[in-house]
């Protein structure tokens, strides 16, 4: 018989697809990484997985732990896979931009969900950050797997998803483009490719809004440059461990707006139903068509799924109310 002993056995080897009509004038072949095939409807199921294997082995996560998350969604649903599986409880504290759907999938599968206030400093009592950092110091025997700086974050994309796409390419890949949160899935795939082939350049997504583009080109970390944005999952208001700068050759930003209208012809002219970063990756790439040729060969990172934002992107209102139908 043919079976898994357990659902997080089923992360990985996720399939690429070619894309067709929403990259036509782009002169290379442009493949996606469908990440949602993953159990938990995410890439981040990878990082979840090797960050609780490595808590284990290093002894900091024990039997009937609890553990606790800072999360936009998709990497405490692919904790909460791995807690239900192995015993664990945990808690999970996000934002007040992220969808409803995210927070009631994450309650769905056990977790507890405390929402925080997006618009504070990062060090602010009550920012997400620093309500995961207090409530692992007051809860006994629990985890705080801290995704931003956690290396293991990065190094569970270096060990599965940068050697698939180099396997599933069969080498000939000349771009990656991935939409940049916490940096562990451009950081971790990118070196993997590198390392293989240093000319692949990585392309990495950013915001309008977050830190990342100004400070990769000078080292300036400009607060300046933060102000509040919609897309999800993408860019940030501080510099994660995860982030690799050396492994990235490039950051480049993307409008709320043409990451929405990317998705929905993701969804309508591709039949892929992705998440709203997801629309970033395929914006920036037209953004920056006219640096590829016949030649080249573009892997686009796919992070999720679209259920997740079904009130959001794919609401004609929300859409509607967000001015990107102007």
């Amino acid at each position: 018989m043919n079976y898994f002993n357990n659902i997080i056995e089923t992360i990985g080897n996720t399939p690429l697809v070619k894309l067709n009509k929403v990259v036509a004038d782009i002169p290379a072949l442009v493949l996606g990484k469908i990440e949602y095939f993953n159990p938990g409807h995410s890439t981040k199921d990878r990082m979840a997985l090797n960050m609780i294997n490595e808590a284990e082995k290093a002894g900091k996560l024990k039997p009937g732990g609890t553990v606790i998350e800072c999360t936009s969604g998709n990497t405490g649903m692919g904790i909460a896979l791995v807690c239900a599986v192995r015993g664990y409880k945990c808690i999970f504290t996000t934002t007040d931009k992220q969808s409803k759907e995210k927070i009631d999938v994450l309650k769905a599968v056990g977790a507890e969900v405390v929402v925080c206030p997006t618009d504070v400093e990062p060090e602010d009592p009550q920012s997400y950050y620093s309500q995961a950092e207090r409530l692992s110091k007051e809860i006994p025997n629990s985890f705080w797997c801290n995704q931003y700086d956690n290396l293991a974050n990065r190094q569970g994309h270096y060990k599965s998803t940068g050697p698939e796409i180099w396997e599933q390419t069969e080498g000939k890949i000349t771009h990656l483009i991935v939409a940049t949160g916490t940096g562990g899935t451009v950081s971790g795939a990118g070196k993997y490719l590198k390392e293989q082939n240093p000319d692949i350049k990585i392309w990495a997504v950013d915001a309008y809004g977050s830190v990342f583009k100004k400070y990769h080109e000078t080292g300036i970390f400009d607060k300046n440059e933060i102000y509040p944005y919609v897309t999800e999952g993408i860019g940030e208001d501080i510099l994660p461990e995860n982030v690799d700068f050396d492994v990235i050759d490039r950051f480049e930003k993307v409008t709320d707006k043409d990451g929405a209208i990317y998705a929905r012809r993701l969804a309508k002219e591709e039949g892929l139903l992705l998440g709203y970063s997801c629309g970033s990756a395929v914006a920036c790439a037209n953004q920056l068509k006219d640096e590829l040729t016949e030649d080249d060969v573009v892997v686009i990172l796919f992070h999720d799924h679209g259920s997740r934002y079904v009130g959001k992107v794919y609401s004609d209102e929300w859409f509607s109310k967000q001015g990107f139908d102007k």
